[in-house]
């Protein structure tokens, strides 16, 4: 989800050569990586990427003031990669060596997408303000549209829990003022596996974005962009979450630009989340280990894909990129336990 901040002139240049990269020269295109670093800031991150590991850029032009590309999600037996492009309200495809397609179109303005334990995929979709799933038939299903008679506000990332339970966020992100009929908070919402419990699991945040659960699910992990932190709750045997856990896990801010957003955790439990700089690489615990520096003005999302889940694709407002790591992030759909 993009966030409305005062661009510099710095940002400025980085957009324009986001916008160009694709027409780069062989200078350029050796400058534009010359500005790009993984930064070590503990010996355990040579564990997870050598900081000689290039960051490359694989696709740009998408975004726009109604949002930036978004919601990266590997889909494995077809060997491509979905994301969204907000602003032009289609769904984007990457396939390793042919380039990108439009998927579909319109989309609804979805952002964040993920898949249940079906394979199916689910969309929080922004123009309508709902959370969808796309049936094995075509056909579409609404798992969430409103909350206790009041419409959602603008739901925007998703996760699912491997008992087929879904997570997501729901902020409100819209320009214009709320009206009477409209909740008034940014929740965390669970849906059961039935679909026939929905909870309010948390509405204390200021902007609720990207979440994910570590590799036991005994934590969820959930940022608050305005604020620009990670928070973590213990997860409860029922699914919901112990409020009396709550905790700040990590902040992100600097003075750089990039707001926590996108959010994903590898199968050592490590969490990688956007924030001042670039893409933050934490431990279980916290602890900084590096820094993925693209270059790009914020980091909106994130997935792990490749054949061996190793390589991290990340989303920026305007571009796709890519990592390779030594480590394989956890895979979606979410294996049932």
């Amino acid at each position: 989800m993009h966030v409305n901040h005062t661009v510099s002139r710095r940002e400025m240049l980085a957009m324009s050569a986001a916008a160009g990269g694709m027409a780069m020269s062989g200078v350029g295109a050796a400058s534009a990586q010359a500005g790009k670093r993984i930064e070590q800031l503990a010996p355990e991150l040579d564990k997870i990427v050598a900081t000689t590991e290039p960051i490359k850029d694989l696709a740009d032009g998408f975004g726009g003031p109604l949002g930036p590309a978004e919601g990266p999600l590997w889909w494995k037996e077809g060997g491509y990669l979905l994301f969204t492009d907000i602003h032009n309200n289609r769904r984007m495809k990457f396939t390793p060596g042919q380039g990108v397609s439009v998927d579909l179109e319109p989309t609804n303005r979805a952002n964040g997408l993920t898949r249940d334990l079906q394979g199916r995929l689910l969309s929080c979709e922004h123009d309508t303000r709902r959370v969808t799933r796309r049936e094995l038939d075509g056909s579409l299903t609404v798992l969430a549209n409103s909350f206790q008679g009041r419409r959602l506000n603008r739901p925007n990332d998703v996760v699912v829990k491997s008992d087929g339970s879904i997570y997501f966020t729901d902020p409100w992100t819209l320009q214009t003022p709320q009206e009477q009929w409209d909740l008034t908070f940014a929740g965390v919402y669970r849906l059961s596996p039935d679909l026939g419990t929905y909870t309010l699991l948390v509405d204390n945040f200021i902007l609720p974005n990207g979440l994910a659960f570590s590799p036991d699910e005994s934590v969820l992990y959930v940022n608050d962009t305005r604020r620009g932190h990670i928070r973590a709750f213990d997860v409860m045997p029922s699914g919901v979450l112990a409020k009396q856990s709550d905790r700040v896990f990590a902040d992100l801010r600097g003075s750089e630009p990039g707001v926590p957003d996108g959010m994903k955790v590898d199968t050592a439990g490590n969490i990688y989340c956007g924030g001042a700089g670039g893409i933050w690489i934490m431990d279980p615990q916290g602890k900084k280990l590096g820094r993925i520096v693209h270059g790009q003005p914020a980091t909106t999302n994130i997935a792990f894909g490749g054949d061996d889940w190793k390589t991290l694709f990340f989303t920026s407002r305007t571009h796709l990129g890519a990592v390779n790591l030594k480590i394989a992030g956890l895979p979606v759909p979410t294996p049932k336990k």
